[in-house]
């Protein structure tokens, strides 16, 4: 019985940790130049997150379409 609750308290404190760092690594920035396949982001005060080689995923706003007359 305190075999499985031990394991049952290392999942849980495993998924909790994973998901703490996963909501501490969000970083939102801003577009500041584009310049062929450049992208120049302003992230503020949260850039020093970051390092050199960094992989990073870019979503786009997309505007919603305008109908009318």
């Amino acid at each position: 019985m305190s075999k499985k609750l031990l394991s049952l308290a290392m999942a849980m404190a495993f998924t909790v940790s994973m998901a703490s760092v996963s909501m501490a690594s969000k970083v939102k920035c801003e577009v500041t130049a584009v310049d062929g396949t450049t992208v120049t982001l302003d992230c503020g005060k949260k850039a020093n997150k970051m390092k050199a080689g960094d992989k990073v995923d870019v979503k786009v706003k997309k505007a919603a379409a305008v109908e009318g007359c």
